[in-house]
């Protein structure tokens, strides 16, 4: 009887640990947004480099939306809605954003946050740029070295997750 109840008590505590504040402590701050570290990242299937990639990403600053954390994994999402799971070290906290307008349309990067200031760019879908403070519908954008202001709707990885 000693030994059931302590293994009940021993099994108790080791679920409690799994979903106690530990566990909790890992989803705090989620979802957030992140980018890609380096020119090159694995999209795993599981949490684990048991499984299978999905998808190899060749894009720093990638703009990644960060759904769960588990230990040194992260569940995220890109641009085009695609899910899976990255290795923590891939990602930093330095928030990036892509053009996200309909093909042939162009995002017009100017020179303050205002539509009739200096035109500088124009941006095809699918640049990606190091993404600086958004206000009144407009983020600063560095674009390798080219910095601008381009309108927040045109953008994915501004705004909140």
């Amino acid at each position: 009887m000693f030994r059931k109840l302590a293994s009940a008590t021993i099994a108790g505590l080791c679920l409690l640990a799994a979903t106690g504040p530990a566990a909790a402590a890992d989803d705090e701050g989620v979802p957030y947004w992140a980018s890609l570290r380096g020119r090159t990242a694995n999209l795993r299937v599981g949490p684990g480099e048991d499984y299978r990639i999905s998808f190899q990403y060749h894009r720093e600053d990638l703009p990644m939306k960060v759904l769960r954390v588990m230990e040194g994994w992260r569940l995220v999402q890109d641009p085009d809605g695609s899910r899976g799971w990255m290795l923590a070290r891939f990602l930093k906290r330095d928030r990036g954003a892509i053009v996200t307008l309909r093909k042939g349309d162009l995002a017009e990067m100017h020179e303050q946050a205002d539509a009739a200031s200096k035109l500088m760019w124009k941006l095809e879908p699918g640049v990606t740029g190091k993404l600086g403070d958004c206000a009144e519908g407009w983020c600063k954008l560095d674009v390798g070295g080219h910095a601008g202001y381009v309108r927040e709707q045109s953008l994915w990885g501004a705004g909140t997750p």
